[in-house]
């Protein structure tokens, strides 16, 4: 499901953790055309209803804020019994997608002498010279990448020689993590390899085969290490029941702090390479 979409059987479950508080109150304006507007405590808030044969009442946010669809048999005093219900979720969604949107505004990474990228938690300076062969060197205490290329080398060959240097990074950080992890939680794994899935930064099968997105490398340390500690946690609770959190918990305390910042994190804040 769409992290921006809620379904009905949502509606009568646990309330959402809440991290952002709702939008400031703004004055009122005309409703928009095909749109209603409802008054929530002291905001309004205008939504989209869309009546549908599903069998489910859906709320989707996007850049033109809520849309609701709902079937044909629920009422519309019910649907804003819902929206009521759910203010302080929709809200926080409809703040991220603002936030998304204005990222998607920014320029984007100009790869080049002098570009920054976040490595480990932490921006490094990408440095580039011209050099008869290609090759990479990390000055950890300049914070710098240093990229020997050919003059006439393209920005996608600066791209790949940056990616192909924090893929090999990845692979040292990741196999020491595992390694440690692996033995306070007294589990083995068969292999691991890279990933560059777009929608997971990890993943366990039951016969301990582990992948860990290599775009991780862009966040400190911390937030690695839950990744690393939850796909494990697998080999002894193929869930997420209880039991697996606590799994989690015993050999990372603070898992919740990383656990929100890579689920609140969004792609578009990361190098496009």
């Amino acid at each position: 499901m769409d992290p921006n979409q809620l379904s009905l059987e949502d509606l009568f479950g646990e309330t959402p953790s809440l991290d952002a508080p709702p939008p400031s109150t703004v004055p009122e304006t005309p409703i928009p055309p095909g749109q209603r507007r409802i008054r929530l405590e002291t905001h309004s808030l205008d939504y989209r209803l869309i009546r549908s044969k599903r069998k489910t009442l859906g709320f989707l946010i996007d850049d033109d804020g809520l849309r609701v669809t709902a079937p044909r048999w629920v009422t519309v005093a019910e649907i804003e019994s819902a929206i009521a219900s759910k203010q302080q979720w929709i809200f926080k969604k409809i703040n991220e997608q603002r936030e998304r949107s204005v990222r998607r505004l920014q320029p984007p990474m100009e790869w080049r002498d002098g570009a920054t990228l976040p490595f480990l938690g932490t921006d490094i300076t990408v440095r580039v010279a011209e050099g008869s062969t290609m090759g990479v060197r990390f000055d950890d205490e300049k914070r710098e990448l240093h990229v020997s290329l050919p003059n006439s080398a393209s920005e996608q060959q600066l791209k790949d020689r940056v990616q192909g240097w924090l893929q090999t990074e990845a692979r040292r950080v990741f196999a020491e993590r595992l390694d440690i992890f692996a033995e306070k939680l007294g589990v083995s794994f068969k292999s691991f390899a890279l990933s560059s899935a777009s929608t997971q930064w990890g993943s366990c099968t039951a016969d301990g085969r582990i992948r860990l997105n290599w775009r991780l490398m862009h966040f400190a340390l911390p937030n690695i290490d839950y990744v690393v500690a939850h796909e494990l946690s697998h080999l002894r609770e193929m869930n997420h029941g209880p039991q697996f959190w606590n799994t989690v918990q015993s050999v990372l305390p603070e898992f919740e702090n990383a656990r929100k910042t890579l689920r609140d994190h969004h792609p578009e804040g990361l190098p496009a390479f």
